[in-house]
C-alpha cells in the first residue's frame, strides 16, 4: 500500500508535471506527498591555484551565495504550489553539490513508498539528474516511476504492461507496481524469448489472478533488436500508460551503470516507466 509518495522538485518546468502524478496517486491512496527540492550549489572544492586562488575562492563563494538565494525564492514558489494541493504534504530542501544531493535523496527515499522523478534525458541547459534517478534506484531499496520529460498526466491508469523474465529484479518490480496493475483495466505480461521448453509466465499469471487480476501474456521473439527496443516497441502498440519493468545493472560503475535493456527503456521510454532493482 502507497502511504508516502516523495517527489523530487528542482524549480523547473518539470516540477508540475512530477506534481500531476504525485498528486494524482497521493488523492487515490489517501497518501502523503513529501516534496524534495534539490538546490544545486557550485561545487567549492575545485583545487585553486596558489597564484590568483583568494580571488577565484571569492567568486565561488559569490556563486555559492547566489545560488542559495535563488533556491529561496524557488523555495517559496514551491512551498505555494505545495499549498494549494488537496492532499497532505510536506516540504523539504536539500542545498547541496551534485554528488551529495543523489546520496542524500537516496536516503531520504528509502522511508517513502515511491519515489517520483524525471525519467534521464539531456537537454540544453537543464541539469542532468541521471545520477539521482541511479542513486535512489540502486540506494533506496525502494521503486521509482520515471516521467518521460514533458509528458503530462493522461488520466486514469487504463493499461500497464509488465516487462516478465522471472528475475528477482523483475519480481521486485511486480511487487512494487501492484498499486498500478490492481486499478488499471488491462494488465499485459511480456515475456521475450521464452524459452522453448516451458512457459515462465504461468506462475506470474497465477499470483495476479490471487490478486484479482486477470492478465493477458504476449510471448514474443527479439529476432534481432535489442530486449529493450522491443519493450518499447509493445508499449507503444498497446497504448500503455505504465510500464513495469525491473532495473539491471550495479550502483556506481560510471563505465556501465545499467544493463543494456535498462539504459534503453530508461532513456528512450514515451510511458512512464515504473522500475525497481
Amino acid at each position: 500500500m502507497t502511504k508516502d509518495i516523495m517527489v523530487h522538485l528542482d524549480g523547473s518546468a518539470e516540477d508540475e508535471i512530477r506534481l500531476e502524478y504525485g498528486q494524482a496517486l497521493a488523492t487515490a491512496g489517501q497518501s502523503h506527498l513529501i516534496g524534495i527540492f534539490t538546490n544545486l550549489l557550485p561545487d567549492l572544492t575545485i583545487p585553486m591555484p596558489m597564484d590568483g586562488g583568494a580571488a577565484a575562492m571569492q567568486v565561488l563563494a559569490e556563486l555559492d551565495e547566489r545560488a542559495r538565494r535563488d533556491g529561496d525564492a524557488t523555495a517559496k514558489r514551491l512551498m505555494e504550489r505545495l499549498a494549494g494541493l488537496q492532499v497532505q504534504n510536506e516540504f523539504r530542501r536539500l542545498d547541496e553539490t551534485y554528488g551529495v544531493l543523489s546520496a542524500k535523496v537516496a536516503e531520504l527515499a528509502r522511508c517513502a513508498d515511491l519515489f517520483i522523478a524525471t525519467r534521464p534525458h539531456r537537454e540544453p541547459d537543464a541539469t542532468d539528474w541521471s545520477d539521482l534517478a541511479e542513486a535512489v534506484l540502486f540506494g533506496s531499496g525502494r521503486a521509482l516511476l520515471l516521467v518521460p520529460p514533458g509528458r503530462h498526466r493522461q488520466g486514469p491508469i487504463r493499461t500497464v504492461l509488465v516487462a516478465w523474465n522471472g528475475s528477482r529484479e523483475a519480481a521486485r518490480a511486480l511487487r512494487e507496481g501492484l498499486g498500478f496493475i490492481e486499478q488499471a483495466a488491462r494488465t499485459i505480461v511480456l515475456v521475450v524469448d521464452p524459452p522453448e521448453d516451458s512457459e515462465p509466465w504461468n506462475e506470474v499469471e497465477l499470483h495476479l489472478a490471487r490478486h484479482g487480476v486477470i492478465a493477458e501474456v504476449v510471448s514474443t521473439e527479439s529476432g534481432n533488436r535489442g530486449i529493450g527496443e522491443v519493450i518499447l516497441d509493445e508499449a507503444n502498440r498497446l497504448s500503455a500508460d505504465v510500464i513495469v519493468m525491473g532495473g539491471y545493472g550495479h550502483a556506481r560503475l560510471r563505465e556501465q551503470v545499467f544493463g543494456g535493456a535498462t539504459r534503453d527503456v530508461l532513456h528512450t521510454a514515451a510511458s512512464p516507466l515504473l522500475i525497481a532493482h
